[in-house]
C-alpha cells in the first residue's frame, strides 16, 4: 500500500507540475509598467549564457539564481553557436535552447532572450558566423541585402525554438531584444548616415515580428545613445546606468514620457583580457546600487550573474589605442556573484540578504556546490613536434599567404612555410598578422610576433635552402566596436624581409583543432619553444570539478576526453588554471591532450581545487 501511495504521489506531482508550467499567461508593457497577467511586475534578472555552462549544470545554476531572490534569467543566443556551417543548424545536446528555457521555468524563473543577431558578449565575432566574411557582397550590421537575408534566416530558425515557449503559449519567455547596443556602433560608424543605420535596425525588429514572436521587444544601449540605438515599437532600456533620475529622464524622452524603467545590463563584475589585470568590482558597490534600484522600483538585469567559461575557441576580443587586439580569457568568471564553477561568493550572499528582505516568503535553500576533486601528477606518455604532424598533410600552395577564411577554417592555427633559394637577412615584417605567431627557421625558434603588444617584426637570417615557418594563431575575432567589420584572420598582408615582399610558393597547413590530431608519436628530442602535441591517460576513482594547473606551461589549448576546454597563456596571465567540469570526466580511464605552442620541457600536469585567475605575468 505504501508503495502504491508513493507512486500515486509521484504521478500526481508530475501532472500538477506540468499543469502549472503549461498554464498560459500574459506579459505586456502598458501604462508605463510591466504587467504580468495584468499585475505590475518588477524584473529582477540575472544573465547566464547556456553555451558557457555544461547542460548538466544548467538546473543547478538556475536554482542558485532563484535562491538568491531573482525572478528572471536573461540569455544571449549566439548565432554562430547554432549555425555550424552555412545552412546547418544545431539546437540539440549542449545547444538545446528549448531545454534551457524549460529548465529555467522548472526553477521558477521567467526568461528574457537576447538574440542579436549581434550580441557582443566577449564572444567570437560578436556571435556572427565567421564565414559571412567570405561573401564579398556582404557587410555586417548594415542595411545590406546579402547580410539581411542571412539575418532573416537566423531569426526564422531561432523563432521556432522561442515561439512555443512564449508566456502566451504556456512558457516562461516574457521579452525579446532587438539588435544589441546598436547606439554605440552608430556613434562609431560616422561613415554611415543615421537614417541608413535606422533602416537596418528597424528591419531586424521587423524580422522578429514577421517570424511570429509576439512578446514585447526592447533595445539595450547606454542612456546617452538612445537616439542612435532606439527602435520604434521597442522599449529602450539602459546599460550601466547608475543614476535613477537620469534613467527615468532618458527613457521618458524615447518612450512617450512613460516607463517602465529598466537597466538591461548592470555590471556586478567586468570582462577580462589576456595580459591585463583581472578586474574586480566591490561587493559594497554592488549592494549599494542594487538597493537603489529596488528602492526606486527599477527593473534590472545583472550582467553577469554567472559567467561560466569560454570553452574551445568561443572567446572574442576587444581593442583600444594601446592594443590592436585584447583577446578575452577562457574563463568568463566576470567576478560575478556566482563564480565560474558555480560557487557562492560573498557578493552572492550579500545580494541574497537584500532580496530576502523584500520577499514575504523565505527564499529557497542555496543548492550545494558541485563536488571538487584534485588530480595528481599525470605524466605524458606521448609527445611530438607539431612539425611532424603537418608532414601528414598535403600543403595548400599559393603565391601569397592566405587567410583563415580563404582556407575555409574559422578557428585554430595555420602553419605558413616557404623555402628560400637565396640568402635573406634583415627585418621580417608581418603588419597584417592576425593575431599571434611564433617564427622558425628549419624548425628552430627565432622569436614571437604578437598583435596584443603591436609587435609585428623581428630580425632574421635565412640561408639558401632554409625553410621559414610561421605558426599563426587566431586569438578570437573582435566582438565590439567599428573594427568588427575587419575580422579576417591569419596573415592578411604581404610578408616583408629587408623591405622586399616575399611572394611565390607559400605552403599552408590549416590546423583548425576542431578535434585533436591523430598521430603515431615517434618521440624524439624536441627543442625549446617548439610547438608540440602531448597525450596521456589517467584514471579516476571519482569524478568532480577541478582546475588544471597550467603554470608550468606557456601557451596553447587543452582537450579532456575529446573536448576542447579552452586556451591558456600562462606566460601572460592573469588566468593560470583551466576549469574542468566534473560531468566531462569519467570514472576509470580518461584522456588529456595538449597543444603547447611554447614547449619548455614540461612533461606532466596536475590539477588543484581552486581557480587562479588574477596572476598577471609582466
Amino acid at each position: 500500500m505504501k508503495s502504491f501511495c508513493k507512486y500515486l504521489y509521484i504521478i500526481l506531482s508530475f501532472f500538477s507540475i506540468n499543469l502549472l508550467y503549461s498554464q498560459k499567461g500574459n506579459f505586456e508593457i502598458k501604462d508605463g509598467h510591466f504587467l504580468l497577467s495584468g499585475k505590475p511586475f518588477t524584473i529582477y534578472s540575472g544573465e547566464m549564457h547556456y553555451p558557457r555552462v555544461p547542460s548538466e549544470y544548467w538546473k543547478h545554476r538556475l536554482q542558485m539564481m532563484k535562491s538568491m531572490g531573482l525572478n528572471t534569467v536573461t540569455t544571449y543566443v549566439f548565432w554562430n553557436y547554432h549555425e555550424e556551417e552555412p545552412g546547418k543548424w544545431n539546437f540539440s545536446g549542449e545547444k538545446d535552447l528549448k531545454k534551457f528555457i524549460k529548465t529555467a521555468q522548472e526553477a521558477g524563473l521567467y526568461v528574457i532572450i537576447r538574440p542579436g543577431p549581434y550580441v557582443c558578449a566577449e564572444w567570437e565575432f560578436g556571435g556572427y558566423p565567421w564565414w559571412l566574411q567570405k561573401d564579398k557582397n556582404l557587410e555586417i550590421r548594415t542595411d545590406n541585402k546579402a547580410f539581411l537575408k542571412q539575418c532573416e534566416n537566423y531569426i526564422n530558425e531561432l523563432a521556432k525554438q522561442i515561439i512555443p515557449l512564449q508566456i502566451n503559449n504556456g512558457g516562461p519567455v516574457i521579452m525579446v531584444q532587438a539588435e544589441n547596443e546598436f547606439g554605440s556602433y552608430v556613434a562609431q560608424r560616422k561613415d554611415i548616415s543615421l537614417e541608413q543605420h535606422k533602416k537596418y535596425s528597424h528591419k531586424i525588429k521587423d524580422f522578429l515580428v514577421k517570424s511570429g514572436i509576439t512578446v514585447p521587444f526592447f533595445t539595450s544601449d547606454g542612456s546617452w545613445l538612445f537616439k542612435e540605438g532606439s527602435i520604434e515599437g521597442a522599449l529602450p532600456t539602459a546599460n550601466g546606468e547608475g543614476d535613477v533620475d537620469n534613467l527615468r529622464k532618458k527613457i521618458n524622452e524615447f518612450n512617450n514620457g512613460k516607463g517602465p524603467y529598466m537597466v538591461a545590463e548592470y555590471y556586478p563584475g567586468w570582462l577580462d583580457h589576456w595580459a591585463e589585470p583581472f578586474v574586480k568590482v566591490s561587493t559594497e558597490d554592488v549592494v549599494k546600487q542594487t538597493e537603489l534600484y529596488i528602492k526606486n522600483g527599477i527593473s534590472f538585469n545583472y550582467y553577469m550573474i554567472h559567467g561560466g567559461t569560454n570553452f574551445g575557441f568561443t572567446s572574442g576580443a576587444n581593442y583600444d589605442k594601446n592594443h590592436d587586439i585584447q583577446p578575452d580569457l577562457t574563463s568568463y568568471d566576470y567576478d560575478a556573484p556566482i563564480n565560474e564553477a558555480g560557487w557562492v561568493t560573498p557578493k552572492f550572499n550579500a545580494l541574497r540578504d537584500i532580496f530576502q528582505k523584500i520577499n514575504r516568503q523565505r527564499l529557497p535553500e542555496v543548492p550545494k556546490p558541485m563536488k571538487v576533486i584534485t588530480i595528481p601528477e599525470i605524466k605524458f606518455t606521448k609527445i611530438n613536434s607539431l612539425f611532424d604532424v603537418i608532414q601528414q598533410q598535403k600543403p595548400i600552395i599559393h603565391n601569397q599567404p592566405l587567410t583563415f577564411e580563404d582556407l575555409n577554417i574559422g578557428n585554430g592555427y595555420i602553419m605558413y612555410r616557404r623555402k628560400f633559394n637565396k640568402d635573406q637577412k634583415g627585418k621580417l615584417e608581418i603588419k597584417g598578422l592576425r593575431d599571434y605567431a611564433n617564427v622558425y627557421v628549419n624548425e628552430r625558434w627565432q622569436g614571437e610576433l604578437n598583435r596584443v603588444n603591436k609587435k609585428y617584426d623581428l630580425d632574421i637570417e635565412i640561408k639558401a635552402g632554409d625553410r621559414l615557418e610561421i605558426l599563426v594563431e587566431n586569438m578570437g575575432r573582435i566582438n565590439y566596436g567599428a573594427e568588427i567589420v575587419h575580422n579576417l584572420k591569419g596573415i592578411i598582408s604581404p610578408v616583408i624581409i629587408n623591405g622586399s615582399e616575399i611572394s611565390g610558393n607559400w605552403e599552408m597547413f590549416p590546423l583548425p583543432f576542431d578535434q585533436f590530431p591523430k598521430h603515431k608519436y615517434q618521440q624524439k628530442d624536441i627543442a625549446n619553444n617548439s610547438p608540440v602535441i602531448s597525450e596521456a591517460e589517467f584514471k579516476l576513482d571519482e569524478t568532480g570539478d577541478t582546475f588544471l594547473d597550467m603554470r608550468k606551461f606557456g601557451k596553447g589549448i587543452v582537450f579532456i576526453n575529446g573536448r576542447n576546454i579552452g586556451r591558456y597563456w600562462s606566460k601572460a596571465g592573469p588566468q593560470q588554471t583551466l576549469y574542468v567540469p566534473g560531468v566531462w570526466l569519467k570514472k576509470g580511464k580518461n584522456g588529456i591532450q595538449i597543444f603547447e605552442q611554447i614547449f619548455e620541457g614540461s612533461s606532466s600536469i596536475n590539477s588543484i581545487d581552486h581557480p587562479i585567475l588574477d596572476q598577471l605575468v609582466k
